[in-house]
């Protein structure tokens, strides 16, 4: 029980139990008592001279106190808490990793406890327990008065008048609370044998000879059993086999659909276990030297994506899923004339790096790949042998949705690039292809086949003789296009002549400007994320070039030492280019840091002699994902360095868009169309 209380002493005289006031006494003095109230009348008189004859003795040391302070209350609260607990309880604390004083002790002291086992005659509990009491009581008096009828046990009236049986003990009724386990053994009941005789089967004794034409004599008979029955079956019931196969074959289909969704869950959970330092680095890992470098970077090998159905092919096209940014498609095909074979597109996701998440198997090689920006379950590819093909990656078919042929416009040379447009004015997809053959053909996708249109055929100044004295028109041999981010209507035609061609929608007898960009053939052309005027080209003649297309001659010409399969503008800024060449090396540049040299310069293949074909840059995520001649894609994560992004100022958010990317670009570009003005400056 705890200490509470409240008591009050009171320094002043208070009356005693018998009467009569109580002086205050010194210690050690004798306390004189009325003797009336304890002894009888006549000792009384003997011993009262000797009690007035004692006196008092006041100690030294007592105080003197006055009257009032006799008087005064003293208070004094006695409190709640437990004085033998303790007060100096010390813990380790994890989280500020250090001990700790426990404010709150328990100050509960127990003195008393016992369980009871009695419960409130009147609750609900009490009187199911009577009933039951009675209960029992009828059924034993039921059984005592079958067993023995002619004893009687005796009676005896109580109080209220009732009879009741004595010699009976009266059961207590059970406490609820208190429980207890009860356990019984059953009875088992006796193992029998039963066994019965039966009758031994009839045995008979059989002997004979067999020869060479009684053996041939019952091959005969059965053979000729086997052919009656036969002839006895109804024919239907042979037609319905084949439909059961196939309604079991469609089963096994369907039950395979139902586990390819958790499988590839579960696939996908094993890859990132195994894969868990490449997704901790690709999701987190900053590179700190970036710091001490002279504003160079590096690229950090991420995953490697292989398929053994791909050996042996090069990839010819690599590009992102506009929608789902973890996700790209890989063409693979060959770029030797000698040896072409069957061609592969594989569409892999970082989050299963180890198989491809989607695979086609197509009869020529796949030269190029796009994906539709609005549809991204939509797939245009170019083919070796010159015709395209439209996949929907939403039907669980490999065959092509939508495919050209010799009927309906098919290139005769390999197709090169396919890029989608915009829906015309109709409504209806189309895309748009070139090819070796000279035509640039726009395709719009029909309710069931392809439509082509020839936009511009891509004729040389030069003519060749015919026979007979005949002029024939010579055409250049299409290697890649592309459209203008803001108009596209204007787009840009490369050829293996080294030509770039400037032509629009609108005009297609003609074009609008050529340029002689590279010697060699161009492998590949791209118009700036955010400036409209800016594009680059490389070429097999080892150089990357900058240009505006309202100037004839480049603005940025760089010599990377190798042929140039690719190069690309990256998508968070206008002045960061990156490229590919033969020799294994990715070249990342930034106009806005370094406009005469590349800042990280990279060999990221394995083997010599490997040849870097093409390269993609993610929208979201700071990686780029590079294809070589063997059919391997490497993810590469970019550095600080290589992905700068303006500061930003106290209470401004950083600039971003186009309003800030083309004037830092027109800055850079400005030193190099009139350096005279900007060295007066």
């Amino acid at each position: 029980m705890p200490f509470s209380n409240l008591a009050k002493s009171d320094r002043a005289g208070k009356k005693s139990i018998v009467g009569g006031p109580i002086n205050r006494l010194k210690p050690g003095s004798v306390v004189p008592r009325n003797i009336a109230s304890v002894r009888d009348d006549g000792e009384q008189d003997d011993e009262e001279n000797t009690w007035e004859n004692r006196a008092l003795l006041k100690p030294d040391d007592q105080l003197n106190l006055s009257e009032a302070e006799l008087k005064e209350e003293i208070t004094r609260i006695l409190k709640a808490n437990n004085p033998n607990a303790p007060q100096n309880i010390v813990r380790f604390n994890y989280k500020e990793k250090m001990y700790k004083l426990i404010p709150h002790v328990e100050q509960l002291a127990i003195h008393f406890q016992m369980d009871g086992n009695l419960i409130p005659i009147d609750s609900e509990e009490a009187k199911r327990q009577m009933m039951k009491r009675e209960d029992e009581a009828e059924e034993e008096s039921e059984t005592v008065n079958v067993e023995t009828e002619t004893v009687k046990p005796a009676e005896e009236e109580d109080e209220e008048g009732n009879k009741r049986a004595v010699g009976r003990k009266e059961k207590k009724p059970a406490n609820q609370f208190n429980f207890s386990d009860r356990a019984s053994q059953t009875y088992n009941n006796p193992s029998r044998d039963r066994g019965e005789m039966t009758e031994p089967p009839p045995r008979a004794n059989f002997s004979s000879n067999a020869t060479q034409w009684e053996i041939f004599d019952a091959y005969i008979e059965d053979y000729e059993q086997q052919q009656k029955s036969k002839e006895k079956k109804p024919s239907h019931k042979a037609a319905e086999k084949p439909k059961a196969k196939k309604t079991n074959l469609s089963d096994q289909g369907d039950e395979m659909l139902k586990v390819a969704k958790s499988a590839k869950i579960l696939e996908r959970m094993v890859n990132q276990n195994t894969f868990d330092e490449i997704a901790l680095d690709f999701k987190y890992y900053e590179d700190d030297a970036d710091d001490f470098r002279d504003q160079e970077g590096t690229l950090l090998p991420l995953w490697k994506f292989s398929c053994d159905k791909a050996k042996k092919l090069s990839v010819t096209s690599l590009t992102w899923n506009k929608k789902y940014t973890d996700l790209f498609a890989v063409a693979y095909g060959s770029y030797d004339f000698l040896k072409q074979a069957k061609g592969l597109i594989l569409l892999y996701s970082l989050k299963n790096p180890s198989y491809p998440e989607f695979i086609y198997y197509t009869e020529s090689g796949v030269m190029s790949l796009d994906f539709h920006s609005d549809y991204p379950h939509l797939i245009a590819a170019g083919f070796y042998d010159g015709s395209v093909a439209v996949y929907n990656t939403a039907e669980s078919t490999q065959i092509a949705k939508y495919s050209s042929s010799a009927r309906n416009g098919k290139h005769t040379d390999p197709v090169w690039q396919v890029k989608w447009q915009k829906d015309d004015l109709d409504g209806n997809m189309n895309f748009f292809s070139v090819s070796s053959d000279g035509r640039v053909v726009c395709w719009t996708l029909a309710k069931s086949e392809l439509l082509f249109t020839d936009v511009v055929t891509l004729s040389l100044e030069n003519t060749l003789d015919g026979p007979e004295g005949a002029i024939v028109a010579a055409l250049g041999c299409g290697t890649c296009f592309d459209f203008n981010k803001q108009q596209d209507q204007i787009f840009l035609v490369c050829t293996e002549e080294g030509k770039v061609h400037k032509c629009s929608k609108s005009y297609t007898n003609q074009f609008l400007d050529t340029f002689d960009a590279h010697h060699m053939a161009v492998y590949s052309v791209a118009w700036n994320s955010y400036h409209p005027k800016i594009y680059l080209t490389c070429s097999a003649d080892w150089t990357v070039k900058i240009w505006d297309h309202t100037c004839k001659d480049p603005l940025f010409t760089y010599d990377l030492g190798s042929a140039v399969g690719d190069a690309a503008w990256a998508p968070y800024s206008s002045t960061v280019f990156a490229a590919v060449t033969a020799d294994g090396k990715v070249f990342v540049f930034d106009l806005n840091i370094n406009k005469y040299e590349p800042i990280c310069e990279q060999v990221v293949v394995q083997k010599k002699k490997t040849k870097l074909t093409h390269i993609a840059f993610n929208s979201k995520y700071p990686i780029i994902i590079v294809g070589d001649d063997r059919g391997n894609i490497i993810s590469l994560k970019l550095s600080p360095n290589l992905r700068k992004k303006p500061k930003e100022k106290k209470g401004q958010e950083a600039p971003k868009g186009p309003e800030f990317e083309i004037p830092k670009l027109d800055k850079i570009l400005s030193l190099v169309r009139d350096p005279e003005a900007s060295t007066k400056q």
